[in-house]
């Protein structure tokens, strides 16, 4: 079982089933994720947590290339929001030197 800690608002989007696809670095990590994996996500200020199950790993060199090729809306973005989506939104989790070392991964999920 995998562990991972979310904001309150890309939790409720997970929970309600509209992001399907977590975007993290592809770090040591989340290199042990495997398809079919279960991953515990945690509330980071309420607690509450969610499992899902991993259905499928995107692998990528950069967000930039993420960001071309994966549906955003299902990243966690909203129709509203499209327009100003950029891969330099994944900078403030993640230097662009961590990015360079490890990758970018999308982990696609499905709630149980």
């Amino acid at each position: 079982m995998h562990e991972m800690k979310l904001q309150p608002s890309p939790f409720e989007k997970i929970k309600r089933g509209i992001k399907t696809i977590e975007l993290r670095l592809y770090d040591e990590k989340r290199q042990r994720i495997k398809v079919g994996d279960k991953i515990t996500f945690t509330n980071a200020t309420t607690g509450e947590k969610l499992v899902a199950t991993v259905k499928k790993l995107h692998l990528f060199d950069s967000f930039e290339k993420l960001y071309q090729t994966l549906p955003l809306l299902k990243c966690g973005y909203t129709p509203n929001d499209l327009n100003t989506a950029t891969p330099t939104d994944m900078d403030k989790y993640y230097s662009k030197e961590e990015q360079r070392k490890h990758g970018v991964v999308g982990i696609e999920i499905e709630v149980i």
